[in-house]
């Protein structure tokens, strides 16, 4: 009878947190695969609510930053390149260095930065995630360092007037794996290889939560489809450990050069379009559901970047291997905003470019 009580106030509670999910932000998604030959893999959605002019960079290292809110700002010099995606052109929000840590930056409507702290150096919300891909080489290290509070986080909103609320995820080639909130004005670090899925609203404590909920149920009876990130959440936690972790004999003929890698990127892009919402889907409501942009994958191991947009007919991929990130390199980039179409390893097609201008808190 105490069994049953307790699981009957684990579904209420659960019901509630997702019925909780309807009038906040259901953006983007994030999954860590880690399989056999030591093969880690890194997938995003990036699902906003209109063209967000995106393209992609390669940033050499070397390059001389700031952190674009003040005077007291912090100032580094690029320790790693990196290959990124822009949103608006105004910041980083996605991508690899070239020692293979990945971060993926997801909107979150409940991020609390908190007002300015005595000591600590303001840093503008857009450089945020660059900063990581500039400085650490694995995740023990960038939560070393991030937990001394080494900035405050200061984010104006975006030029259409969206806040720039968001939380930050990190995986490397180890598999490890780290989610960076600021809750009630606190830094919240998740850390562990066990943090494979981000989302979105709630903050990812009750994510977890709701998630454990979702864990005692077969996913392959029932498995919950919505497009809230609370669902979301659920279904890519059970895609991204069901599909295999070695070689599937029963596809692997299909599969170019019959590779495993090969194999798995297209299992983990499959986990990322289950979880993605059709392009143009909206609802006047809800005006934050918005609908999938484009998606990466992060090889790890291999070093290649993958992009597949909601637009294109092709899925196409830079391998950091044929690309320069030696000090002095010039930037190169590459735009993906305006319905150019791109095949295969594209790394002969970036063009030199000024970089964009890091959006300032001031």
């Amino acid at each position: 009878m105490k069994k049953c009580s307790l699981k009957k106030t684990t579904v209420l509670l659960c019901s509630a947190l997702l019925f909780s999910q309807i009038s906040v932000s259901n953006a983007c998604t994030r999954a860590l695969y880690s399989g056999s030959d030591d093969l880690v893999i890194t997938g995003r959605s990036m699902d906003w609510m209109e063209n967000m002019h995106s393209s992609i960079w390669i940033f050499p290292k070397g390059m001389k930053r700031n952190g674009l809110a003040g005077s007291d700002s912090p100032e580094w010099t690029s320790k790693y390149g990196s290959i990124a995606t822009s949103v608006y052109n105004i910041a980083t929000a996605d991508g690899m260095n070239e020692r293979g840590l990945v971060m993926n930056m997801l909107y979150l409507a409940e991020s609390d930065y908190g007002g300015a702290k005595k000591g600590n150096p303001p840093l503008s919300i857009s450089i945020w995630g660059q900063y990581v891909l500039d400085n650490f080489a694995t995740v023990n290290e960038a939560v070393d360092a991030m937990s001394k509070n080494p900035f405050q986080i200061i984010a104006p909103n975006l030029p259409d007037g969206t806040p720039s609320t968001v939380h930050l995820s990190l995986s490397d080639p180890s598999g490890d794996s780290a989610v960076f909130e600021y809750v009630k004005g606190e830094l919240v670090i998740h850390h562990g290889k066990q943090y494979q899925v981000m989302t979105n609203s709630p903050i990812y404590s009750k994510q977890l939560a709701i998630n454990e909920y979702w864990q005692d149920i077969n996913g392959e009876v029932f498995l919950s489809g919505t497009s809230r990130a609370a669902d979301r959440f659920a279904r890519a936690s059970f895609l991204i450990q069901s599909i295999p972790k070695q070689i599937n004999n029963k596809y692997i003929q299909g599969v170019p050069e019959h590779a495993y890698t090969y194999q798995s990127i297209a299992g983990v892009l499959g986990v990322m379009r289950s979880v993605s919402v059709p392009l143009g889907i909206a609802d006047p409501t809800k005006p934050n559901i918005a609908s999938t942009l484009w998606r990466t994958i992060s090889d790890q191991k291999n070093m290649i970047y993958y992009f597949d947009s909601s637009t294109y007919p092709n899925i196409f991929w830079i391998n950091l291997k044929n690309v320069n990130l030696t000090p002095n390199a010039p930037v190169m980039s590459l735009a993906v905003e305006n319905g150019e179409v791109y095949a295969g390893e594209v790394s002969k097609l970036l063009k030199p470019t000024k970089p964009f201008d890091f959006m300032p808190a001031q």
